[in-house]
């Protein structure tokens, strides 16, 4: 009995033939929904096209088998038959019937598939009549989203968190020196993090000890405190339980044991705060200068971590009143995103996956079951209510939006150092560097104008989206990025 993997490239240019003239008239479909998000097809098409593929299915094997006394190709049909079986035959002659006509029977058929189908059987070839199962495109409905109210209660930050963000700038051009003391508030401390929780672990991690606690610190608010009385070469273990909010959604609701070893001490000369350490950081020339231009970093923060929180909060409350519904081969491909993703993240620590399975005293498969798809599904559910939303609000992209997000990358590239004329491949690998960078331009400015329209509705200020002139991310790209 054979089994096929089913494309559906709608794209791919069918032979012209009587073959495909008459499948469109003589295949017959029965289409059952299942509880799976799959459709199974159970397709019959009439016999005279049937044998029309198996002679054409046995001058392709003939043209690849030596038949005595003929050329390759030209042996007659019976001859064929008897040199390769009739087993051989029909098995040719169905890849061809799926290779040409798949297509036209999703078509046919009404069906929007996710991904691959399947020839599930080969239920009979007197008749021929076969079974196909096609895992459906993920679908939506979000109900009344536009009932959704959740007021937006962002504050720009005071005096308060100014004056720490210029702290911060002065522990930055500190000067240090090695202290044969114990850790004292005011240190920075050069430590090594060891635990069951690959994302917490670092070596060699640099931390400041603050007097108070700060919403930023690594890995948690107030673990600096904690090394205070210790020495270059003691240890302390530590256990944390992490919000169910926290921002590493591998960490979120855990409890987790870590033992912080300390290796050097080192005390620490700030740096006055006058015009001389503005002009020493480069972002003014004046203090007062300074001082506008850390306010305005600190709102600009602020408002994006709001933001961040507020729109997850949103997300949840249209999810409550939408029906999603996906294929678990959706999930699947979803989830190996998670897991590359986080390969990313750990080769960057010097790990791969199976060492930080063996730290977490964990499996692969129980991994992916109690964290891989629990985030998987968040950012599939996200994506599809985005990409519904942009749909039935008809966003679009406009040039000015396309055009800035898109030289915003590049120069943010630029200055992280990344040299444009080294790209391999000559201006063709240029070229695709710059679609690469115009399609997430792209995907960035649609999701803002989705969750800005979004929040527009959830604090009862709806209006629809104005139409603007519209340039596709292709037309962004072919600008090449500058060389560097």
């Amino acid at each position: 009995m054979c089994r096929k993997a089913c494309g559906f490239d709608s794209h791919r240019p069918h032979l012209k033939s009587s073959i495909e003239a008459a499948s469109e008239v003589t295949l017959k479909i029965d289409k059952q929904l299942q509880d799976d998000h799959s459709a199974r097809l159970i397709v019959e098409l009439d016999q005279e096209t049937m044998d029309q593929y198996k002679k054409r299915a046995a001058t392709k094997l003939a043209s690849r088998t030596k038949i005595p006394g003929f050329r390759p190709g030209k042996a007659p049909y019976d001859i064929v038959v008897r040199q390769l079986g009739e087993e051989t035959i029909h098995e040719t002659a169905v890849d061809l019937f799926i290779d040409q006509e798949y297509s036209t029977i999703l078509k046919q058929a009404e069906v929007n598939p996710g991904s691959s189908g399947t020839l599930e059987s080969v239920d009979s070839l007197k008749p021929p009549k076969f079974t196909f199962r096609v895992p459906l495109a993920p679908s939506i409905d979000l109900g009344d989203y536009q009932s959704i109210r959740l007021p937006y209660e962002w504050k720009e930050p005071g005096s308060k968190q100014v004056e720490a963000a210029l702290e911060d700038l002065r522990q930055m051009y500190a000067t240090t020196e090695n202290a044969d003391r114990e850790v004292e508030a005011g240190d920075y401390v050069l430590v090594d993090v060891n635990s069951d929780a690959a994302e917490v672990n670092r070596t060699g991690f640099a931390t400041f000890v603050r007097d108070q606690n700060r919403d930023t610190e690594w890995p948690y608010n107030g673990f600096a405190q904690e090394l205070v009385g210790l020495k270059a070469g003691e240890s302390k273990t530590l256990r944390h339980k992490f919000p169910k909010d926290w921002e590493v959604e591998e960490l979120q609701g855990k409890l987790v044991e870590i033992t912080a070893t300390v290796k050097t001490v080192r005390s620490v000369t700030l740096p006055d705060l006058n015009d001389d350490l503005a002009k020493m950081t480069g972002a003014a020339e004046t203090l007062d200068g300074l001082k506008e231009v850390v306010k305005k970093d600190v709102i600009s923060r602020s408002q994006t971590e709001y933001d961040d929180q507020y729109f997850v909060e949103l997300i949840d409350k249209l999810k409550q009143g939408a029906s999603i519904k996906f294929h678990a081969q959706t999930m699947e491909h979803e989830s190996e995103h998670v897991l590359q993703d986080l390969s990313q993240r750990l080769s960057g620590q010097g790990m791969d996956l199976e060492t930080y399975f063996k730290v977490r005293n964990t499996t692969r498969e129980k991994f992916i079951e109690d964290e891989v798809q629990p985030v998987a599904r968040k950012r599939l559910e996200r994506s599809l209510i985005l990409d519904e939303v942009v749909r039935r609000e008809e966003i679009q992209l406009d040039n000015e939006s396309l055009d800035s997000e898109y030289n915003s990358s590049l120069s943010n590239l630029a200055m992280q150092g990344v040299d444009f004329s080294k790209i391999r491949g000559g201006r063709q690998g240029k070229k695709r560097v710059s679609e690469v960078f115009a399609m997430d331009a792209a995907n960035r400015v649609i999701t803002r104008k989705a969750l800005d329209l979004l929040k527009s509705i959830a604090t009862g200020n709806y209006s629809p989206v104005k139409k603007t002139e519209i340039k596709s991310a292709e037309g962004a790209a072919d600008k090449e990025p500058a060389e560097g």
